[in-house]
């Protein structure tokens, strides 16, 4: 009778396994569809893009395949990120919903990717679970300036998918419908442009193809791809999000991605002090912590390699970590971050392979080794379940996420100039200056807290600070946008009209589109004359 039932239930297990994973993942997410927008990306991506808000139409498809505007090129994000507007209005509800969508999209794919590449049933299972729970992962799915980390992705295993069906039965439409897929990813978030080398280590496992000539020519249409998307990125963001080479140095950027290496391992088993955003410190790295880190990430390569022969899908998860990290891993410096957890949304599934298949072979040695796999795994995913459940709480708001993240980060000037700007919409100006004033303190030449103190001391009532903060905000960047606008308007208060229609002048070179300027320079120049 038992053997029957395991007969009967060889297809209804996987189905089991699905629903479990999405009723797990619905348990932990659901709350996202009560928060808000946070003052982080949002705007650029939604609340403030006019394109995105005025939803699909022709003019804005066109714009979602030329701008450059969050400092990528990702069209399909974009058409994404219109479509919920078309169909959600502007309420952030929707756009969370999508993104839960597709991370769970995300962990069905990879569950029966992995169960048809490698027929292990139970550990593409783990895989999956700890891929759909992990806190690391909060990023991704709980913040909607986010959805071009789940959208590739999706169409990152979906490439996956027909990959499989491909090496299979190989013929010349499954091969380009893999590159057409691949191509859409690369639309989505260029991060993608890892998946030719990931492809290649799974033609070693669990493939075990022939490593030859043939393979290698097979991907070389997936890395021309790789390099046009990684040209156009580099064109885009080289004016608007890459740091300044001379801030960081060489030395630092180098020593950071060592220990960032080491330290996304350890937040992988051990996930605490999960921040938005982690400061790039300006101090210099003691060299004990780089030399162990470079050590650890040695010891295990050549442990891996070693082992490799035998146990391959150690040297596969190892290298699907290590290479798919390489794009984001700050040689070349973009933005202020030190590291990120939405970098490890598909990093972290090399790792998981590793604890999974070898967990699974460690215990089957063991007397009652499965029993003792089934419940390490629940305990696993239990806490896993507890712990991301917390950190997607803290993504409610904008106040609830910065301020956690001042609680377990150390001079986190950006935090503190977020909670300024949280706390000056919500009206609470004193707590907004404070803010303020420790974002600056931390960092004096950032140009974000000085603008959000000057409308802090604007709403307060005190015009000759706002004046005061304005004007500091257009010497660390005299192109801020607003900054000459609302000083044009203090000093209109003060009735120097002179004074108003300069800044107003200086606005309009800065963004000549600006309604509000062109109509308040319109209005003072006929009075003038």
């Amino acid at each position: 009778m038992i053997k029957n039932l395991y007969i009967i239930n060889g297809r209804s297990r996987v189905i089991l396994i699905c629903l479990v994973l999405t009723s797990m993942v619905l348990a932990v997410f659901a709350q996202v569809r009560s928060h808000e927008f946070i003052n982080y990306d949002d705007y650029d991506y939604v609340t403030g893009n006019n394109a995105v808000l005025t939803g699909l139409s022709w003019q804005n498809v066109q714009w979602a395949f030329t701008t450059n505007q969050a400092s990528n090129w990702h069209p399909l994000t974009w058409l994404s990120l219109m479509l919920d507007r078309q169909l959600f209005g502007v309420n952030p509800a929707g756009f969370h919903i999508t993104n839960l969508i597709l991370h769970i999209a995300n962990i069905l794919l990879l569950f029966m990717v992995l169960k048809k590449m490698t027929g292990a049933l139970w550990q593409s299972a783990f895989v999956a679970a700890l891929f759909a729970l992990h806190p690391l992962h909060v990023e991704s799915v709980a913040w909607i300036a986010e959805r071009k980390d789940v959208l590739s992705t999706f169409f990152w295993l979906l490439a996956m998918l027909t990959y499989v069906r491909y090496v299979k039965q190989p013929n010349t439409a499954r091969y380009l419908l893999v590159l057409l897929i691949f191509a859409l990813g690369l639309m989505a978030k260029p991060m993608l442009v890892t998946l030719p080398f990931v492809l290649l280590l799974l033609d070693y496992w669990p493939f075990q193809r022939k490593i030859s000539r043939h393979l290698l020519v097979e991907k070389i249409p997936f890395f021309a791809l790789s390099v046009i998307s990684s040209i156009i990125t580099f064109l885009v963001q080289q004016n608007t999000a890459m740091t300044d080479i001379d801030a960081f140095s060489l030395n630092g950027r180098i020593a950071n991605v060592f220990l960032s290496y080491a330290q996304y391992i350890g937040k992988m088993f051990w996930p605490q002090n999960l921040a938005v955003f982690y400061p790039f410190s300006t101090e210099r790295i003691p060299f004990w912590q780089v030399a162990a880190c470079v050590l650890l990430l040695l010891g295990i390569s050549i442990f891996v390699v070693y082992l490799g022969r035998n146990q391959k899908y150690l040297l596969v998860g190892w290298f699907w970590f290590v290479g798919t990290l390489v794009p984001v891993i700050g040689i070349i410096q973009v933005g202020s971050q030190a590291m990120a957890d939405r970098y490890t949304y598909v990093p972290l599934i090399g790792l998981f392979i590793m604890v999974s298949f070898g967990g699974a072979e460690l215990f089957g040695k063991l007397r009652y080794g499965i029993r003792i796999s089934a419940v390490s795994a629940a305990v696993i995913i239990s806490a896993l379940m507890v712990c991301t459940y917390r950190q997607a709480g803290f993504w409610r708001s904008s106040i609830t996420l910065f301020e956690h993240a001042t609680q377990v980060t150390q001079n986190n000037y950006l935090a503190y100039s977020n909670l300024s700007n949280a706390f000056g919409q919500k009206g609470d100006y004193d707590a907004a200056i404070k803010n303020g004033l420790e974002s600056l303190r931390i960092r004096p030449n950032y140009d974000r807290p000085c603008y959000n103190l000057g409308m802090a001391y604007y709403f307060k009532g005190d015009r000759e600070k706002a004046i005061y903060y304005w004007t500091e905000t257009l010497k660390i960047n005299p192109k801020y946008p607003d900054a000459n606008y609302n000083l044009a308007t203090v000093f209109l208060a003060k009735n120097d009209t002179a004074g108003a229609i300069k800044h107003l002048q200086e606005e309009l070179k800065i963004n000549p589109n600006h309604t509000g300027a062109k109509k308040l320079l319109s209005e003072l120049s006929a009075n003038h004359q």
